[in-house]
């Protein structure tokens, strides 16, 4: 049973039940999510939002919030909710890297729930961080009409699949030594593929950037910030300016 709360910011949000819809799609068994109803009537796209390897933490569900915020059904997976994020953690990282796994069954259904809500329009984008950002790119040919990866690994297996990629509007940091020309080489693929794009790489952000406020376990904190990980605001701000109107454009 769905658990609604106070709004925030004028948007309803709740934790909804997503085991019924999951066990058809071979997603997690207890998989629940992060639901943010945009406060005007609807009917309204779809998003679904996929968190960060820190889990659907409070940082997470402001991105949800704000996804809302733009028009949307905005929807996140607790892609651990199987376990949390010590037992599932190792197991996602493994599924984001072979294409398979209970993840891709989780954003599926996700994306089957939103499919089915009366007030949905049936156009149904997907947006993610880090981790999420990840199988964002991994599932660009999956049905979705628009995708927003941030700060995701680019797979090889993309050269296979972009031709039938939905349009992509992409971040990153320049001072992201782990994603050091992912911008460049997710540009290249989509360029030739012929797919509209907008990729842009940030000279002041690393990685995490669009966070709000810095996540994560506390003792870990001070590693994020000498890889200049964590909030930027002036990038973060112009990257979420992009975000809006690329997907006013397409879920419209």
């Amino acid at each position: 049973m769905d658990k609604r709360s106070e709004p925030k910011n004028g948007d309803r949000v709740s934790t909804v039940d997503l085991r019924e819809v999951a066990a058809g799609c071979g997603g997690s068994r207890r998989l629940t999510g992060y639901l943010a109803e945009p406060a005007g009537p609807g009917p309204h796209a779809g998003v679904v939002v996929l968190h960060e390897a820190f889990g659907l933490d409070e940082v997470s569900r402001r991105h949800v919030e704000r996804v809302a915020s733009f028009g949307y059904l905005a929807l996140a997976p607790d892609l651990f909710s199987d376990g949390g994020a010590r037992r599932c953690l190792i197991g996602t990282m493994r599924a984001l890297a072979s294409g398979r796994g209970r993840a891709y069954g989780d954003i599926e259904a996700c994306r089957q729930w939103l499919l089915q809500q009366p007030g949905c329009t049936g156009k149904i984008g997907v947006i993610g961080f880090c981790l999420g950002g990840g199988f964002v790119l991994m599932t660009l040919a999956s049905g979705f009409d628009v995708a927003a990866p941030n700060y995701g690994a680019v797979p090889a297996k993309l050269t296979e699949t972009a031709a039938r990629a939905c349009p992509v509007v992409a971040s990153y940091g320049g001072r992201d030594r782990s994603l050091r020309g992912a911008a460049a080489k997710l540009a290249a693929i989509l360029d030739q593929a012929g797919v509209p794009h907008d990729v842009k790489e940030y000279p002041a952000a690393g990685h995490s950037f669009l966070n709000d406020a810095p996540n994560g376990p506390r003792p870990l904190r001070p590693l994020g910030a000498l890889v200049h990980a964590g909030p930027e605001p002036a990038s973060a701000a112009d990257a979420w300016r992009r975000i809006e109107a690329f997907f006013a454009r397409y879920l419209a």
